[in-house]
């Protein structure tokens, strides 16, 4: 197995160690980890505190750096579970929750292989397994959600090497600095963040969702190719005698409380979900503690360039929130009760396009406006290559 490229190309990135064509964890993980899914009765993890303890060994046994971590993640970790929820959701999560978080990350190695295995066969002739999709890298990559959340649970415990990925232009995935909040008084956006995360985990634990979720990067060349959509020049937009599509416009209600199946703008950080794993909680990050498993694609989608965007679709949406900013706050369950196509993904198409930060009158030259043009363009845009007809059994190609 680890002679497929995609998956050389992100094995650096992951925990697990490559031995004899399989992936494994090292024995003393394995060990921490059915410890922890024997429940607290056996593990004796039964708070943050010690929690922190195991996450440390594990991170020790992978010989991750520590000082990769944010500082006071630890302590958060005690903080967050011994102190900002009741003891009530504190002995739930131990109870119910981490055993099967814990199982999960068992199956991991085995849920890869699977993975690797039927990726090839998912769409006719196009690769679409796991694999990083750099910048300028047309392509899909198709998970289930299960293969995400197990990825998800990896990011909870840590466990994601850090190794390389700055230079590699992609954001950090572990929850570290998002547990380093809460020895300060004012984060309760943050702990608000965590408790839509910890939501997630309740949920899939309870049940786990059997669809899948598929993220593109699409990218307009820069050089002209006949094969596909470059990227139009000024004299493409002047010269345009092709009408807008009819505007309809909404006084009130959220993109992602829309019935239809319009395409959902993430106004996009450069960087895919922007600061959602740390301080902040604007539109984007909303989204991806909402719609957790808008997380995964930090793992393998590194900064798009400003003829880039990503479409993500068949994310399910887990929790209610209100406010937004400093007031944002987790507001409950919520039943996601969008469709499914024949891929097995929710009919939920989110696209990531990333403005210009702060740029202040500088917005209105030709330059600028060319590349908002062109970016707005790229994620709307039906690629050829990699669209998919979601209501028949077939894929095909499709342009407008």
């Amino acid at each position: 197995m680890e002679k497929r490229a995609d998956l050389r190309s992100l094995l650096q990135y992951l925990p697990l160690v490559a031995q004899s064509s399989s992936l494994v964890w090292p024995p003393s993980v394995i060990q921490e980890l059915q410890i922890m899914s024997r429940g607290p009765n056996e593990s004796m993890v039964t708070s943050g505190e010690v929690l922190a303890l195991h996450i440390t060994n594990m991170r020790t046994s992978l010989s991750l750096n520590a000082s990769d971590l944010a500082h006071n993640q630890l302590q958060g970790y005690a903080i967050f579970f011994d102190k900002k929820i009741s003891r009530e959701e504190s002995t739930k999560f131990f109870g119910e929750v981490l055993p099967v978080l814990s199982g999960l990350l068992l199956r991991l190695p085995s849920m890869l292989e699977t993975h690797y295995q039927k990726a090839d066969s998912v769409l006719d002739g196009i690769t679409s397994g796991l694999r990083l999709l750099g910048p300028q890298e047309a392509g899909i990559v198709f998970l289930s959600q299960e293969l995400i959340a197990a990825l998800l649970a990896c990011s909870f415990f840590c466990l994601f090497p850090e190794v390389n990925r700055r230079s590699k232009h992609l954001q950090k995935i572990n929850f570290d600095k998002l547990f380093s909040f809460p020895s300060m008084s004012h984060c309760t956006k943050e702990e608000n963040k965590i408790r839509c995360l910890i939501h997630y985990y309740e949920r899939i634990c309870r049940c786990m969702p059997t669809g899948f979720v598929s993220f593109e990067r699409k990218v307009l060349p820069l050089e002209y190719n006949p094969h596909c959509v470059s990227y139009p020049k000024a004299d493409y937009w002047a010269k345009s005698r092709t009408p807008l599509c009819s505007v309809e416009i909404h006084t009130s209600g959220a993109i992602e409380d829309q019935r239809g199946e319009a395409l959902e703008v993430d106004f996009a950080d450069e960087y895919f979900g922007g600061l959602t794993l740390s301080y902040d909680t604007l539109q984007e990050e909303i989204r991806f503690v909402i719609n957790p498993e808008l997380i995964a694609g930090m793992f393998f989608l590194p900064r798009m360039d400003a003829n880039e965007a990503i479409e993500i679709v068949g994310v399910e949406r887990f929790s209610r929130y209100t406010g937004y900013g400093p007031s944002f706050q987790y507001a409950g369950d919520y039943t996601d009760k969008k469709e499914l196509d024949t891929f097995r993904r929710r009919k939920t198409r989110v696209i990531a396009i990333d403005a210009m930060p702060n740029p202040g009158s500088t917005q209105y030259k030709p330059d600028a406006l060319l590349r908002e043009a062109n970016k707005a363009f790229s994620g709307y845009l039906h690629q050829c290559k990699y669209q998919i007809d979601s209501d028949s059994n077939y894929t095909r190609p499709e342009a407008s």
